[in-house]
């Protein structure tokens, strides 16, 4: 798997996560429609025209998603038995259709798990940015991780 194991994730260990992903419309109007969420700021161009944003602005929790959703061949995949938790999550900038979001990720702290000794749990920092440089998200992500032994 690509996944990390618990072993293997350092406190300090940053990776910049390829590829990048381009929102289009039909990711926001899906998400948006699927969850329930009727928010004219993601579904209505002439309402979203009249907002401070002037234009249609992208489902946040979709961004959340996206921005977990690239670190995860380079991190978890195959190797996490489950996310914790998500803390101190941020959209500092909104996210447009088409905007390009790319994903970085810093281990900030692990630990292991003081009832399970083939497990073990790491906080990870999630950032995504967009083609012009601005964090559009940032969370902290706590994932139970498999040990290698």
């Amino acid at each position: 798997m690509a996944g990390k194991y618990f072993e293997e994730l350092e406190v300090g260990f940053e990776i910049q996560h390829e590829p990048s992903r381009t929102v289009t419309e039909t990711d926001n109007l899906l998400f948006t429609t699927l969850t329930l969420n009727p928010q004219p700021l993601h579904l209505d161009a002439e309402f979203a025209k009249k907002s401070i944003h002037g234009q249609i602005l992208v489902n946040s929790i979709f961004t959340l998603g996206l921005v977990v959703g690239l670190s995860v061949g380079d991190t978890t995949l195959g190797t996490t038995l489950g996310n914790l938790g998500f803390d101190k999550t941020t959209f500092p900038s909104p996210v447009f259709i088409g905007d390009t979001i790319t994903v970085s990720t810093k281990v900030l702290a692990k630990r292991e798990s003081r009832t399970k000794p083939d497990r073990g749990i790491v906080t990870f920092e999630h950032r995504g940015v967009n083609q012009r440089g601005e964090i559009v998200c940032s969370c902290e992500r706590g994932a139970m991780m498999q040990r290698k032994t």
